[in-house]
């Protein structure tokens, strides 16, 4: 980093963003879709239809039939989760593990019978959050390698606000007839500033969520390692208990489930049962987080044994806790509205325009001359352009559409899916190594608007229950649903266009510079002073 200060700011921001910039488009990208998770969720979970909400009685006997269930599937199992019947998912979600490390298992109950529930195998929108922090690795290495992206996002959003002398010009700003690289600076410095308080936000609050994962020494040091100590003195979880080691029958948690709701006003989200069949087992509801920044869910804690009330979490966090959990709301948004969240979808779009244009601008700022060849590291950066801009949405699309055209009752159908994703994505990659830049650009935009359009059409003829196959009727969530996926089709269809129709600006040689006529002169040109005419001199 040479020269002045502003010019290793730009340095620093050229590099920084091109080292980390395929990863952070994916993140951007499943970060972004996942605002929407619950309704893209419902969307691949065609069967289940919203239903009234269950009064507590009937929540109560729904919990006793999960238990029951889990008493002869999973007796071994150190924790269960329970999550209840809601309007918009009327079933028992149910999951558990047996031993740490060990593949999580789950199921799908009918809450008023205790069946099986005849509901698809998705993992939904659930597998796109989670792929946002964790990258679909172990949680560790993805989390680390995701914070590490976000550290040096912020260093690329802080230097490039300084490289920028012209910031506010810049917003105004985008010559989209000018040269390529012109053209594409100007996006990146739009979508980059338009939505900048919203990234630096996104930023800096996505490495909150997980700085004690980053720095534990304190916690690790002040609690000898006992995370669990230390989030339960937060207010942030109830109180965990120890196993006595000793066998004991499970109070039954209908009643527990009618004594929580009575306590609190919030909605119940989901049962905890930890140690189940031991002296010491704990019974705790989680209702759902009041509305507002603080991302907190009201706890109670019983006595799993007894039912006797442990612990009430309700609120009245300390500074520090409460600080923590107003980053973590700001950065899920939760607490967002219809309008706020779809500001918060379009800022997320900026965000992955942001992130596009300038690894682009990496590869055009190198393109060689008319008589040198591209190196390889060029033409590598350019592949993996297209294979991250057109090949993720592309992927998201083939998930989509493998959500749809996969059998219903396939074994292992949710991991499918998944490799359906990673394998249109791998194609995706590879094809742009084997095809001429400008072409593989065309083909890939093109192939995803004719995905999004393939995923629209697979809907409707694969549902029933659609609006566009019903009367006035239907769940308008599948209508929303393809309008959107119509939308990007008619997007990645026009860049794809302009791709293909794109002609570069020709410089005029010497020669046709040389064969000009020059413009006749005027006695006032607006770009050239009048000559005084003056009298002559004599000797």
């Amino acid at each position: 980093m040479k020269g002045s200060f502003r010019q290793s700011m730009a340095w620093l921001h050229t590099w920084s963003g091109l080292i980390v910039g395929w990863v952070l488009f994916a993140i951007f990208v499943t970060g972004t879709a996942s605002y929407y998770r619950p309704d893209i969720t419902r969307w691949m979970r065609p069967e289940l239809t919203r239903a009234e909400p269950m009064d507590a009685p009937a929540l109560g006997a729904a919990a006793e039939r999960a238990v029951a269930y889990l008493q002869e599937h999973a007796p071994q199992a150190r924790s269960w989760f329970i999550a209840l019947p809601q309007p918009d998912k009327p079933v028992l979600d149910l999951f558990w593990r047996t031993r740490p490390g060990e593949p999580p298992r789950q199921a799908m109950l009918d809450p008023r019978t205790g069946a099986e529930a005849a509901v698809r195998g998705t993992r939904g929108g659930d597998f796109l959050y989670r792929f946002h922090f964790e990258l679909h690795m172990p949680p560790l290495w993805g989390r680390w390698i995701v914070g590490i992206c976000a550290m040096i996002m912020l260093v690329a959003l802080i230097s490039g606000i300084v490289t920028h002398k012209r910031i506010f010009a810049d917003f105004f700003t985008f010559r989209r007839d000018k040269a390529p690289r012109r053209s594409w600076l100007d996006a990146h410095n739009v979508t980059g500033v338009l939505a900048l308080p919203f990234h630096l936000m996104i930023t800096y609050t996505g490495i909150m969520t997980l700085a004690l994962m980053y720095m534990p020494w304190g916690v690790t040091t002040a609690y000898r390692g006992d995370n669990q100590a230390f989030f339960a003195e937060a207010g942030l979880v109830t109180t965990p208990r120890p196993p006595a080691n000793r066998p004991a029958a499970l109070t039954p948690v209908g009643p527990i489930v009618e004594r929580a709701l009575a306590t609190m006003p919030e909605t119940l989200e989901r049962l905890s049962v930890v140690n189940p069949g031991d002296a010491n087992a704990t019974v705790v509801a989680v209702f759902e987080e009041p509305h507002g920044l603080s991302h907190q869910h009201p706890q109670i804690a019983f006595d799993g044994v007894s039912g006797e009330t442990l612990e009430i979490l309700g609120g009245g966090l300390k500074p520090a806790a409460k600080t923590f959990t107003v980053m973590t709301g700001l950065h899920e948004a939760h607490f967002a509205g219809t309008a706020l969240r779809l500001l918060f979808f379009l800022c997320g779009l900026m965000g992955c325009a942001m992130v596009a244009t300038g690894i682009v601008l990496w590869s055009l700022a190198r393109l060689p001359k008319a008589n040198e060849r591209a190196f390889f590291g060029l033409r590598l950066v350019q592949a993996l352009n297209i294979g991250s801009i057109a090949g993720l949405p592309a992927a998201v699309a083939v998930f989509f559409l493998a959500n749809r055209l996969l059998p219903a009752d396939l074994a292992g159908r949710a991991e499918w899916e998944i490799d359906a994703f990673f394998g249109a994505w791998i194609v995706a990659a590879l094809v742009p190594l084997v095809r001429p830049q400008r072409r593989a650009w065309c083909e890939g935009l093109a192939a995803v608007s004719l995905l999004c359009l393939a995923v629209v059409a697979a809907d409707i003829l694969t549902i029933p229950g659609h609006p566009l196959r019903l009367t006035g009727g239907g769940d308008p969530l599948f209508a929303w649903f393809d309008a959107a996926m119509l939308l990007l089709a008619g997007l990645f269809a026009l860049a794809a266009r302009k791709v293909l129709r794109y002609e570069a600006p020709r410089k005029e040689s010497q020669r046709e510079r040389s064969a000009r006529p020059e413009p006749a002169a005027s006695p006032v040109s607006p770009t050239r002073a009048p000559v005084r005419q003056t009298e002559p001199t004599h000797a």
